[in-house]
């Protein structure tokens, strides 16, 4: 039988979209960085990209691990077996081959 695993900080992680203009996420560690086009998170449950136009930050609760965005919403996609360190090196191998 699977067995789940307890997660460490008790965060649940969940994604909430509605009608692609907002989007919210519970269970966030950290929030790597963001602009008006992309979000890279850590979530409990790995890291995730959300992509899209016009987005911004609604709320960001630290202790709580919950974040809202709103803007147009065209993919999110979690990096399985990715961390920030490793998607910087083949951002820059790219870059410079």
């Amino acid at each position: 039988m699977d067995k789940v695993k307890d997660i460490d900080n008790g965060f649940n992680h969940g994604i909430s979209i509605v009608e692609r203009k907002s989007v919210v996420i519970s269970g966030v560690k950290k929030i790597e960085s963001f602009d008006n086009e992309e979000f890279l998170m850590e979530t409990t449950l790995g890291f995730l990209a959300i992509k899209g136009g016009e987005l911004e930050i609604i709320k960001l609760d630290t202790y709580q691990g919950n974040v809202s965005i709103k803007g147009r919403v065209d993919s999110l996609m979690y990096l399985d077996g990715i961390n920030k360190k490793d998607k910087d090196n083949s951002l820059l191998n790219k870059l410079f081959k």
